[in-house]
């Protein structure tokens, strides 16, 4: 099976990235093809242009985007890890969705309305919380969060969502309490290969 990790962390030594690491260690141990997207090490550039909007419909995309674009295309299995800020994704995270999800290869509208393109395709998401995750569900931005991703972004592309995993506190948690949590990003590879 094919999986893309779509990776939104500017510090390689962060929680995330043992997260990162621990996902795509226990897929390759199954035998899982594995391309990860490091969108800061890649100097993903996060915003949509009119340049990049006018290429949309002039069927001109910039480089980047096409090959980001392969890469979906390649996959079976798409993995989205970043931490929560501002109650989303990072926005060089969100901002690969705006430019790579684009019309007419995420999506397009025909004669019988929305033609999702990326269906066949599952997408998952492990998200870190700086407060707690019961904090978060009390307030429902937990639901809001799921519900956004879920019914818009995923499913407007056409894409299965398997799930969201959340790690609350990871700044205030202990060491054992961040290796019982890699031990679920683990399980959760597992489940999905």
């Amino acid at each position: 099976m094919n999986h893309l990790v779509v990776f939104s962390h500017p510090n390689p030594k962060s929680f995330n990235r043992a997260i990162l690491d621990a996902y795509t260690v226990a897929l390759k141990e199954r035998g899982h093809d594995v391309r990860i997207r490091d969108l800061y090490a890649l100097g993903f550039d996060p915003v949509l242009s009119a340049s990049d909007l006018s290429g949309v419909s002039e069927g001109r995309l910039a480089p980047q985007v096409r090959e980001e674009q392969e890469h979906l295309r390649w996959a079976d299995v798409i993995a989205f890890i970043y931490p929560l800020w501002w109650a989303g994704m990072p926005a060089i995270a969100k901002g690969y969705v705006d430019r790579v999800f684009t019309e007419g290869f995420a999506y397009s509208f025909g004669p019988k309305g929305l033609e999702r393109h990326l269906t066949g395709r599952k997408v998952l998401t492990i998200t870190t919380l700086g407060d707690t995750l019961e904090n978060y569900t009390k307030r429902a931005f937990i639901e809001s969060m799921d519900r956004l991703m879920d019914g818009i972004m995923f499913d407007f592309a056409g894409l299965e969502v398997l799930g969201h995993t959340y790690f609350g506190s990871v700044p205030t948690v202990t060491d054992g309490q961040r290796k019982e949590m890699l031990q679920d990003v683990r399980r959760l590879a597992l489940s999905v290969g």
